[in-house]
């Protein structure tokens, strides 16, 4: 069909490349249709089409010129209008053609006429949606993006936030989504049988773009779809309705790894596979993936794997970007003996992305190509799978668990999400023990409907655990809001019923102090959470400052002072000092508070942590605060 495609991520920061968009990038190749994938910016996306128009037009003129090499400056003018940079471009005072041309496309940038519909050159745009928490710059996203497509009517949005919560967006951007996965031909408005949902990835399209997904190591899939449970607070449900109990990936993988290359580890998204009826099926299919229990991984030549693409045609934009990487890392790895090499790829300007042309790469291919066998290690390294959504406790037995021995899980992610299933969760992480399994993790679901002590008592049976069974069980609480309720999916500002605004900044600062997770280690938790409920319990009263900095605040006396302050008050006003404390608002309790004990004790919370700075020496300070 040969159409102009862009595939859209807006600029939010998130773990896991988008898997949606990686096998909508399939769909249309196969079709022949030109893809683009685009995550940044967007103003630096119609900058780029803007420079791109123009670089046609200035070939067109003067042919002798490598107008990449400039353009820097070439952007720098269209974007600012700068004649510092307009006068560092070549002919602009020789010919009058390129002066008109480059004062042409400023203007045209400029006035955002990219947004003319005469001037769009977009047939097809697919946005993904992720968080609705996200919803601003998403919306914002979408918006920008219907003006860049030729017929609005083909701007297509899909992904999480868009199956759960699709008539605001509709009302928002006046575009309906698509709801859920890609699994029934014709969904993307194509007349033709393919399922989009059922394709490979194409893992090309990440090196496109600047941004490095975290979890960028290892293969994506699904290998069952959907969930049997219907929590109240999971949007999966609505996402994949039907659960599917067996989608074999082995053979995929080895497709995937002649194109792409071998990965080191596999990340699972299913939402509930010990569900499965198929559970035995599924490991056997890992294992025939390459992931058995002692299964190694050999970094592979990355170099060789994007020139081979290159000839192939198969993402020239991608695979010059990816090589241009690959020259820059060998540049350094070779340290001393960097000037000949570094002196090649300079004189075919080769150092830069956007000079690097698929010619020059492969005309210097034979000179470069064996230095690269330094750059890739050929120490063994073990591979690792992750059902990283979590596999659910109340379905583990023997059985399962010593079947899932036979493959190198790491982390097992057992779900917690409340204390009323402890006992159910600690018989499980049991079992799991028992078979090998002694490197655990899970989220903790809190400001639902669980009280703040009930987080405590689930963090604290985690690290008695890690205590008697010798295993190492990683927790990482994770706070609930409503993603379809109007009045918050925007937002994180939803209390739960028996949480408050103090307690949730309490335990947003143990956690900001622990970098968002709790381990093994008992003293290290009794110091963040406290030796017991009571002491917890204080923690949640106790002034954010003196969180942060515990150590300073505790060594210097004035955390025992607040605290006797706390106590001394009669239950009546210290009734009305909760009640300030909980709203975790102390701007302007003055006009209504007269009292001076209740005045004293609500003073400690007026200690901001740039009083901290200010006030006590620096160095003690930020001492205390990494200690904690």
């Amino acid at each position: 069909m040969n159409r102009k495609i862009l595939l859209i991520e807006p600029n939010y920061k998130n773990k896991y490349p988008p898997m949606s968009l990686m096998k909508i990038a399939t769909y249309y190749k196969l079709l022949g249709d030109h893809v683009t994938f685009f995550k940044g910016k967007l103003q630096d996306l119609v900058l780029n089409d803007t420079y791109e128009a123009l670089l046609k037009q200035l070939y067109a003129n003067d042919s002798s010129i490598f107008w990449e090499k400039y353009k820097s400056e070439i952007c720098k003018y269209l974007k600012k209008g700068s004649s510092e940079e307009f006068y560092k471009i070549p002919l602009v005072e020789e010919s009058l053609i390129i002066n008109s041309l480059l004062k042409y496309y400023r203007r045209y940038f400029r006035n955002k006429e990219y947004f003319y519909p005469e001037n769009r050159i977009y047939d097809k745009i697919a946005i993904t949606t992720l968080f609705t928490f996200y919803w601003d710059i998403t919306i914002d996203t979408i918006k920008f993006a219907k003006q860049l497509c030729k017929d609005e009517k083909n701007v297509l949005v899909g992904g999480v936030m868009a199956s759960i919560l699709p008539n605001y967006i509709k009302k928002e951007t006046n575009i309906y989504p698509i709801i859920g996965p890609l699994i029934r031909p014709k969904m993307l408005g194509d007349d033709n049988n393919i399922i989009v949902d059922s394709l490979p990835l194409d893992y090309s399209i990440l090196e496109e773009i600047d941004y490095v997904y975290p979890a960028n190591d290892g293969y994506l899939a699904y290998m069952t779809r959907g969930c049997i449970n219907k929590c109240k607070f999971c949007a999966v449900p609505k996402l994949e309705p039907e659960y599917k109990d067996y989608l074999p990936i082995a053979k995929q993988l080895k497709l995937d790894e002649k194109v792409f290359g071998l990965k080191r580890n596999l990340l699972l998204l299913d939402n509930n596979v010990l569900a499965s009826s198929r559970f035995n099926d599924i490991i056997d299919n890992i294992k025939l993936a390459g992931f058995s229990k002692d299964s190694t991984y050999i970094e592979p030549n990355i170099f060789e794997i994007a020139i081979k693409n290159l000839k192939k045609g198969l993402n020239d934009k991608a695979y010059i970007k990816c090589i241009v990487k690959e020259y820059k890392r060998l540049i350094k790895k070779l340290g001393k003996n960097t000037q000949e090499i570094y002196d090649l790829l300079d004189k075919y300007y080769l150092l830069n992305a956007d000079t690097a042309t698929k010619k020059s790469i492969l005309d210097t291919y034979d000179m470069v190509k064996d230095k690269f066998d330094l750059l890739y290690s050929k120490r063994p390294r073990k591979r690792y799978v992750d059902f990283n959504q979590g596999i659910d406790a109340r379905l583990i037995t023997e059985d399962n668990m010593k079947k899932m021995a036979e493959i190198p899980v790491q982390p097992v992610r057992i779900a917690f999400d409340n204390w009323k299933m402890h006992k159910i969760y600690e018989k499980a992480v049991r079992i799991a023990v028992k078979y090998g399994h002694k490197n655990l993790s899970n989220y903790l679901l809190y400001n639902f409907e669980d009280t703040p002590l009930e987080l405590y008592k689930r963090l604290k049976l985690n690290v008695d655990l890690c205590e008697e069974l010798n295993a190492s069980i990683y927790s990482f609480p994770m706070k609930y809001h409503p993603i379809e309720d109007p009045d918050y999916f925007s937002n994180r500002d939803y209390i739960g019923k028996h949480w408050n605004r103090k307690f949730i900044r309490t335990i947003q600062a143990i956690l900001n102090s622990t970098k968002g997770k709790v381990g093994k280690g008992k003293s290290f938790f009794e110091e963040a959470f406290g030796k017991n409920e009571q002491e917890f319990e204080k923690l949640l009263y106790m002034p954010e400052v003196m969180i942060i900095y515990r150590f300073y605040y505790k060594n210097n006396g004035i955390t025992e002072k607040w605290w006797k302050c706390f106590n001394s008050l009669p239950q009546k006003k210290l009734n009305i000092a909760k009640n300030i404390i909980e709203s975790n608002d102390f701007s302007s309790y003055e006009l209504e508070i007269f009292d001076k004990d209740i005045l004293n004790l609500l003073s400690y919370y007026k200690i901001t942590r740039d009083d901290a700075e200010k006030h006590f020496n620096n160095k003690n300070v930020k001492k205390s605060k990494s200690n904690n």
